[in-house]
Formats: C-alpha cells, sequence, structure tokens
C-alpha cells in the first residue's frame, strides 16, 4: 500500500477524535493472488453493471458439466468475469493457512507487542480468562488499541500494511414496533404478507423447497433458541467480546430482541399460528457480536465472520453495520467478504436505516449483497437507505477503473409491518432494513436447497451465480437498472429458482 495513503487514513482517524487512545483495525496485505484477481475481475464486471437497463442482463448463462470450473457464456454478469480469475477453488484449510501467513510482520513489531500488552493488563486484575486482542483470518486484520503518537508511527513501523481503520462502536439497529397490522389482520391470517410477496409460500408449494440441508449463518444481538418457533434450529452458537475473542462455555441467548426477530424470519414455524420463517427447514449458526445493551465493534462483527466461515455456513445474514456518511466506501470489510466468496459464501447486509443519500458499512461494500426495504405495497419505505458509492484508491480494483464509482443497495425486500418472533415466547411487528435482510438470506436458502447449485458450483462461482440470480431475478421497480431506493427490483424467490432450473441447475 502507498505509505502516503495509510498516512491520510492516520490523520482522517486523529482528526476526527481527541480521545488519548484510538481503537483501529489495522489490515495487512495478501500474500496470494486470488483475491486480488478475483477482485480485479469484479470491479470490472461490477462497473459494467451499472450500465444494465434491466436485472435480466445479470442472469448467467446455461450450465455446462464440461467446463464448470470456467465461464460458462461470455455476458456482462459478474460471475462470467470471475470465471477468468478463478479457474481453481482452493479448500478452506488452504485458504485458511495463506491468509494468516500476512500477519506475522505486524506480530513482529515491538509498537505492536508493548500495544498489545497494555491491551490485556487490565483483564488480567480482575478476570479468570486472559482475553487477547484477536486476529482475523477471512480479513488478514487484527484490532489495536494505539496512543496517538503509536498510530502515528505505525505506517513506517510495521512492513505490508493494507489499510488502518477506526475499530467502530456498533449499536443495534433501532427497530420500530408496530401496533396496528391492518395489512396482516385483514389479508395474511395464515402467513406474513413478506413471505407472501416474495413468492417464498410458492416456493414450497412448486419446488417442495423449505431450506432442507442449509445452515443460514446470523451474526446479531444472539437469539432465543428456546422460542417454540425456533426450538432445534440453532445448530451451532458463538458469542464474541469486544477484542473479537470467542466467549467460552457460553449458551444460545439473545441480548436484545433483534437477534431473534432475525432469525424468526430466517427459519421460524408456526408457533403462533402463522408461518414467519422463509426457509423454516434450514438451521442456524448464531453469533453474539452485537450486546443489546453496550452495542459491538467492528472487531466482534469480523471475529463472526470468521467463525461463520469456518463453521461452513452457506450464506450469511447481518442485519447490522456503522452510518457512513462519506461516499467513499472503508475497506474493512472488503477482504472478509472476499475471502466469503471465495469458500461460496454470499454475504447479505442491511443498507441502514437512516434514509436516502445514507448506508451503512459493511451494506455499503461493494462485494456485500445489500438489502433495502418496502412495505406491503411495494413502496419503499422513507427510512431505507441508499446512495452512490466510490472506490478511488485501492489494491483491489485495477487502475483504469478508477475511481470506481456503484450504487447500494442491490434489491429491495418485506421490511415494514413485519411479523416474527422475540423473546419470552412473544411474537412482535417491527419496521427496518434489519427485517428485510433475513428475507434475502432466506430466499438465498430456498435457491440452494430446490437447486443442484450446491453440489454443481463451488467458491466465487458459486457466490456469483447465487447473486446473479437473486438480483436477476428481482421485480423491477423504480428506475430503469438500479437506483438508491429499489437497487435492481423487489425479490422474487420463485422466479430465481425458475431462472437457475431453467439454465440446468
Amino acid at each position: 500500500m502507498d505509505p502516503k495513503l495509510l498516512q491520510r487514513q492516520v490523520e482522517k482517524i486523529l482528526d476526527e477524535t481527541t480521545d488519548k487512545h484510538v481503537d483501529v483495525i489495522v489490515q495487512m496485505e495478501s500474500e496470494r493472488d486470488t483475491s486480488r484477481q478475483l477482485a480485479r475481475a469484479a470491479g470490472e464486471a461490477l462497473s459494467r453493471r451499472r450500465l444494465s437497463l434491466t436485472p435480466r442482463d445479470l442472469l448467467p448463462g446455461p450450465y455446462d458439466k464440461t467446463i464448470s470450473k470456467q465461464v460458462r457464456q461470455e455476458t456482462a454478469s459478474t460471475r462470467a468475469l470471475l470465471g477468468k480469475a478463478t479457474q481453481e477453488t482452493l479448500g478452506l484449510a488452504q485458504i485458511q493457512r495463506l491468509a494468516r501467513a500476512p500477519m506475522a510482520p505486524l506480530l513482529r513489531s515491538g509498537l505492536v507487542n508493548t500495544a498489545l500488552a497494555r491491551m490485556v493488563q487490565p483483564a488480567r486484575k480482575s478476570a479468570k480468562e486472559k482475553p487477547q486482542p484477536g486476529s482475523f483470518w477471512t480479513s488478514r486484520a487484527m484490532p489495536l488499541r494505539l496512543d496517538r503518537d503509536e498510530l502515528h508511527k505505525l505506517p513506517n513501523a510495521v512492513d505490508r500494511i493494507k489499510s488502518i481503520n477506526r475499530n467502530r462502536q456498533l449499536t443495534v439497529p433501532t427497530m420500530m414496533e408496530v401496533k396496528q397490522l391492518a395489512v396482516e389482520s385483514e389479508d395474511s391470517l395464515s402467513s406474513t404478507w413478506g413471505l407472501e410477496q416474495i413468492k417464498a409460500l410458492a416456493t414450497w408449494g412448486v419446488h417442495d423447497a423449505r431450506g432442507k440441508g442449509i445452515t443460514i449463518g446470523l451474526l446479531d444481538t444472539g437469539v432465543d433458541a428456546t422460542h417454540p418457533d425456533l426450538q432445534k434450529k440453532v445448530a451451532h452458537w458463538a458469542e464474541f467480546d469486544s477484542l473479537g475473542n470467542k466467549l467460552k462455555s457460553t449458551k444460545p441467548h439473545d441480548s436484545d430482541a433483534h437477534g431473534t426477530h432475525c432469525a424468526g424470519t430466517l427459519v421460524g414455524g408456526n408457533a403462533s399460528g402463522r408461518l414467519i420463517g422463509v426457509a423454516p427447514e434450514a438451521k442456524l449458526a448464531a453469533a453474539l457480536v452485537l450486546n443489546g445493551e453496550e452495542g459491538g465493534t467492528d472487531a466482534q462483527v469480523l471475529a463472526g465472520i470468521d467463525w461463520a466461515v469456518e463453521t461452513r455456513v452457506d450464506v450469511i445474514s447481518m442485519s447490522l453495520g456503522g452510518l457512513e456518511m462519506d461516499a467513499e466506501t472503508p475497506p474493512t470489510y472488503t477482504e472478509a467478504i472476499l475471502s466469503c466468496m471465495e469458500a461460496g459464501i454470499p454475504v447479505v447486509a442491511a443498507i441502514g436505516n437512516e434514509g436516502q443519500q445514507t448506508t451503512g458499512s459493511p451494506s455499503n461494500d461493494i462485494f456485500a449483497l445489500s438489502v433495502g426495504a418496502t412495505d406491503h405495497r411495494l413502496r419503499v419505505a422513507g427510512f431505507s437507505g441508499g446512495r452512490t458509492q466510490v472506490i478511488r484508491e485501492s489494491d483491489f480494483i485495477d487502475p483504469k477503473f478508477l475511481p470506481l464509482v456503484y450504487s447500494k443497495p442491490d434489491l429491495s425486500a418485506p421490511g415494514v409491518a413485519i411479523y416474527s418472533s422475540v423473546p419470552g415466547r412473544e411474537w412482535k411487528a417491527f419496521n427496518g432494513t434489519s427485517m428485510a435482510t433475513p428475507h434475502v438470506a432466506g430466499a438465498i436458502a430456498l435457491l440452494l436447497s430446490a437447486t443442484s447449485i450446491k453440489a454443481k458450483e463451488t467458491g466465487a462461482h458459486r457466490t456469483f451465480l447465487i447473486k446473479d440470480l437473486i438480483c436477476g431475478a428481482v421485480e423491477e421497480l423504480g428506475e430503469s437498472g438500479q437506483d438508491h431506493r429499489y437497487g435492481f427490483g423487489f425479490l422474487n424467490v420463485l422466479r430465481a429458482i425458475d431462472f437457475a432450473r431453467a439454465r440446468g441447475y
């Protein structure tokens, strides 16, 4: 990375805070070429994608088993261009080994080790366990708490640093409870309106697919696994502290109501008398990365992504993020999402609830599948975010495509008056892009359970096939092509499955 760019990142961080000590995420340069090839190919595809006037332009070509690891058909789809960069798929163990190697220069630094010792010192006096700051292999990153002088020196003290960003404090997304459920009460007595509108119910009937054999990674405030709609649905559990350490001997619980509500939309049943889950036969790998009272950190979320990939989930759902007013996208999550792509795992994230011309990170990352919210009449919710983003400088994107301008969200889904489970054997209806996101992640679970995509495709080919099908099959709404309100349009999982099967999946 250009030392001048690193120094600008440091100066921006120091300008934004007067604190004596600053929490940052330090990311190291990758020693493997695959992720760079992935990113550059995707950058080229996305630079073309913004000119598409219909989501159908995103759809992939037919499956051909004789060239299953190569390009099926030369189109402008992201997956077709990525085929040039991913002739081979690496195993998870190899991806992890190559990803951990870049951390060595950081761990050899005296400045860094001084900071690490200071970070764990307070815990030694009061805690039985001695937490150590984690390092995250999917993002090649480590959280550090540095004093201002140390932060200023860091770019010259350690070789091969890729970026330095704030380790932000994240809050649990605000949810507004809806007391009047006129639409659901009058028109949708047997299920939520969202399941009906995205064609989940039709998918169950036409394709007999309800998510069986699929695991969804839910990074949130936790989950109440004893809720009658979620019993026996939580297959894996983890909890992380603010440094990204996995806590020992914890059992599934929700520190808020947010995670349980999202979990219900993903895999819930009909214990209330109303069907609430998009993929009721799928399983959850749930991680607590946000505390209901204290919130969380980027480090907790990055640790959760590591764990989800190691658990071999099929899709990750993140109804979380931090508000970003700047059009320039922070790179904190880019490497981690690329690692997920390489493992064949799409990352679905909520665009945020601050309205037009705002987005949240990680949903505004160029490689995230970001989701906006609509009401039952398919009108975009006023709170739903979206804007034009820009990447001005990057070691990922081919310089000829910089600055790379792109739009978010990618698509929209039900996010108003969404009825789902909450802790205490209860159900409530909430508004938020947090509620829209699990509709999309659940739809991906249905897509995988109704087709042979999981068996026929691996790695980035699988990830971008899924994303192209989900975005390419939407109900076209809003402006022609992709816009800041609907993305490419409104989720239609039945059509996505039909398109996949028509192409040999």
